[in-house]
């Protein structure tokens, strides 16, 4: 084992010496316990602050797994319905259109859609909605009626049409931004308060928040963007800390170990540090595949400056749990089919293989999105976790 810790250290310093990532965190646990961890590089290039076990991050699409977990405590409890209409907790749904283009003179052709969007459609990518940065049409259509993006936490960022009539398929989208509304209708909370008080004190997740203490700024790393040279350069990026809704598909800031303690809940089926926050057989519902015969599609970037053409394992078919991505067959890496995955915007990624009992964490701040070094690099280092276990 010690060589396997030797060879991730070694693995993620050298990317770091090299210029591949601005610094690294990674983590990975059985249920037994913690199996690696180690932090590398700067939090700020050039200004000398160590990237450290408890560096704070922007985990963005991370919170999504999060959200859906506290929806999901809603659902057991009756206050929320997987097939009911959404529109019942958040009646703007009711009144989404569908875009099927631009006629002649630019304007959007809309319709109303077939069915309604329910919570099921919203958890599994199925509603119809999609981001602007993977959707030519949405790009389009947010330039024309003046959107905001979602990185603003403003609620017009949400008033965007569907690209298709739910459970028609897959695409990514501001799907679970819309589950944190229904949230906050069911429990009458704000979306954070909610899953402070659900999730992150009993599961001793400390340092998670939609706002940034001063104690979690402290140790906050930049986001960093990586130059058509392939240089690293820090930018001025942070989501704002007084926002109009809390965006449950992606407004989190936390750190590996933190995340490391709703892997374990996982892992666990429902259970952690002591605290039960869902059933086990909520768990297995959600690690289950809720798309039927559809399939998790590559995300084709319009923005390249914030994401690169993205795909996990090209040629493995790909499912979609209630919030996370299912493996169908073993993956390159080791990891076991029936797995669960995702990532955040600014290259921060994990995996549960719920098979195995494994899990791991691995974060750093930049973009553009499935960045050419930073994902192998995770991918290695998932690959040395399993190596170490053989």
């Amino acid at each position: 084992m010690s060589d396997i810790i030797q060879s991730i250290d070694a693995l993620l310093a050298g990317a770091v010496a090299s210029g591949d990532v601005p610094g690294a965190i990674a983590m990975a646990v059985d249920r037994t316990g913690l199996l690696y961890q180690g932090a590398f590089g700067e939090r700020v290039i050039g200004e000398r602050q160590p990237m450290t076990l408890d560096t704070v991050v922007w985990i963005a699409s991370m919170t999504k797994p999060i959200t859906g977990a506290a929806a999901m405590q809603l659902v057991e409890r009756g206050e929320l319905e997987l097939d009911a209409p959404a529109s019942r907790w958040a009646p703007e749904l009711g009144d989404v259109q569908v875009l099927e283009g631009f006629d002649t003179s630019g304007a959007p052709r809309l319709r109303a859609p077939k069915r309604p969007i329910t919570l099921r459609h919203l958890l599994t990518h199925t509603a119809g909605y999609g981001y602007p940065v993977w959707s030519k049409l949405l790009e389009r259509f947010h330039e024309m009626q003046g959107l905001p993006s979602t990185s603003t936490c403003r609620n017009a960022a949400l008033r965007a049409p569907l690209l298709f009539d739910p459970g028609e398929r897959w695409n990514y989208g501001i799907n679970i931004d819309w589950v944190g509304k229904l949230i906050e209708a069911a429990s009458g909370m704000r979306l954070g308060a909610y899953l402070a008080r659900h999730l992150f004190e009993p599961l001793g997740m400390r340092d998670t928040a939609f706002k940034i203490t001063p104690s979690m700024r402290t140790r906050l790393a930049r986001v960093h963007e990586r130059t058509a040279g392939g240089a690293l350069t820090p930018i001025d990026f942070e989501l704002p800390q007084a926002p109009e809704f809390e965006m449950g598909g992606g407004g989190l800031y936390s750190t590996a170990s933190d995340y490391l303690q709703f892997v374990r809940m996982i892992i666990d089926r429902g259970t952690h540090n002591g605290a039960r926050v869902l059933q086990a057989k909520t768990v297995e519902l959600m690690s289950r595949n809720h798309i039927g015969e559809l399939l998790v599609t590559p995300l084709i970037t319009t923005m390249p400056a914030r994401s690169n053409d993205a795909e996990f394992f090209p040629g493995t078919a790909k499912r979609w749990g209630l919030t996370c991505m299912i493996n169908d067959e073993t993956a390159p890496t080791g990891r076991s089919p029936g797995s669960l995955a995702w990532a955040g915007m600014a290259n921060t990624y994990f995996w549960i293989d719920p098979t195995r009992g494994i899990g791991g964490v691995y974060l750093t701040q930049l973009f553009p999105f499935a960045d050419r070094k930073s994902l192998p690099l995770f991918l290695e280092f998932e690959k040395a976790v399993y190596r170490s276990l053989s």
